[in-house]
């Protein structure tokens, strides 16, 4: 039986804006294991000659690890609070790249990967479990706001980690940031505590939340969560193809090195396009949030999924101009990005808010899901080029869009008008029940 909707508490020594700030801090600090990534293989490959696709198995691997282990790490926090999981992530997440520092294999590189993907994953998934708890009224734009830490936090390190694997080789800058990073989210994790929203928070209607509070073994046996789940796959598969893979594909194109000026400031092509891509990605979240708790989720899901696929197939057509080809990878990232907003609170709307760590953490795995596409991209485009890749993924993409029109707002729709009869019908029970138990006393 599912559990009732429990009122909320007041919060009454913790600002929840303040925890909403450390959250997105911590996801700052360790986006880099994700997105500095395509920094490192080409100098990996260099030296060890292990070849771009194995070395990108490491890359798939994280993900997989991230994602996949996520609604274990989601149901300790929800049991036991956030500050232990977050400590044990920044743990993790420097000896995963202390590891990688001193790889001579790949099996050694494999397993930096499995450690950094449960240090990364701590991280994710309680700051985004803990935005969903402390901003039931602002869903969106709480998670947003965390994910924006993980989408853009690496735009600011991004450059020094370029610039020091230049200077000092992959191996130091692999050791260095790992320790910085891991000991800034340490000190961190220290000044989190448990979600204790205000009391007086009012829910929009047009959020069409549930009242009731589903456990993840309820969530996962009902085909509205696949829906969502399949979803997610589809247009996640885009853009960490496009985040693995961007290096590469530049490589490819023959400007990877090629230096341009922007406002005055003069990078490689890569390095630059890297930079203007972690903002965007990381600006799409909070806004995207935002807009989907004004204007729906479907609404704005259809919108934005469009636009990845437009986005893709402009790569395709256009991204041979060095120019283009950042404008195009930016414009992939300002309509994928959106997805780490708008699906976790999507999921808190439709099951809840008590176990919405590890229910945001169970759809979190489709994120490993479509990682799994990355070696099948590098496949592909070694059979077809890259144009059947931008092919493949603008498909799904604007797949996904006509679904959350057509297929995913009527099913929630009606999801939600089912849990409010449950939950009137259970309190109407309980109203009935209570004074005959107390007679019987």
């Amino acid at each position: 039986m599912a559990n009732t909707y429990t009122p909320l508490r007041a919060a009454k020594s913790h600002n929840r804006w303040a925890q909403l700030a450390i959250g997105i801090i911590c996801m700052g600090l360790v986006a880099n294991l994700q997105y500095a990534w395509t920094l490192f293989v080409v100098p990996m490959d260099a030296k060890n000659h292990w070849g771009q696709a194995a070395i990108q198995t490491a890359f798939t691997i994280f993900i997989v690890t991230e994602t996949w282990l996520v609604p274990i790490e989601g149901w300790l926090v929800d049991k036991f609070g956030p500050r232990p999981v977050v400590i044990g992530g920044s743990l993790c997440a420097a000896l995963g790249w202390v590891i990688d520092a001193h790889a001579t294999t790949l099996v050694h590189l494999y397993v930096g990967a499995v450690v950094a993907g449960i240090g990364a994953g701590c991280v994710y998934g309680t700051c985004v479990g803990n935005a969903l708890k402390w901003f039931p009224d602002k869903r969106g734009l709480a998670a947003g706001l965390t994910a924006a830490g993980f989408g853009a936090g690496a735009a600011v390190t991004v450059i020094p980690i370029a610039n020091m694997i230049q200077s000092s080789g992959y191996e130091h800058t692999f050791m260095f940031f790992g320790i910085f990073q891991g000991a800034c989210i340490f000190a961190l994790a220290l000044f989190l505590v448990r979600p204790s929203p205000p009391a007086n928070v009012v829910i929009p209607k047009r959020l069409a939340a549930s009242k009731i509070d589903y456990t993840t073994n309820q969530m996962v046996r009902a085909p509205l969560f696949w829906v969502i789940y399949l979803m997610f796959v589809f247009v996640a598969a885009g853009g960490i193809i496009a985040t693995a893979q961007l290096g590469p594909i530049a490589k490819e194109f023959g400007f990877a090195n090629l230096p341009v000026s922007i406002i005055g400031v003069t990078l490689p092509l890569l390095t630059m396009t890297l930079s203007i891509d972690n903002l965007c990605n990381g600006f799409t979240r909070p806004l995207c949030g935002f807009l989907s708790d004004r204007f729906g989720r479907e609404n704005t899901m259809f919108v934005i999924f469009l636009g990845e696929g437009a986005a893709l197939l402009g790569l395709m057509w256009f991204g041979h101009n060095p120019y283009l080809f950042m404008f195009f990878a930016a414009m992939i990232f300002l309509c994928w990005g959106e997805i780490f907003s708008i699906f976790p609170a999507t999921c808190a709307d439709t099951f809840g808010s008590k176990y919405a760590a590890a229910n945001a953490g169970t759809l979190y795995t489709a994120k490993g899901t479509a990682s799994m596409l990355v070696p099948v991209a590098s496949l592909l485009s070694a059979v077809g080029g890259w144009n059947a890749v931008f092919i493949c993924a603008a498909c799904i993409s604007i797949a996904a869009a006509v679904s959350a029109k057509f297929i995913l707002a009527p099913m929630r729709k009606r999801w939600i008008t089912n849990t409010a009869l449950l939950y009137e019908n259970s309190r109407f029970e309980a109203t009935e029940a209570s004074p005959v138990s107390s007679s019987g006393r």
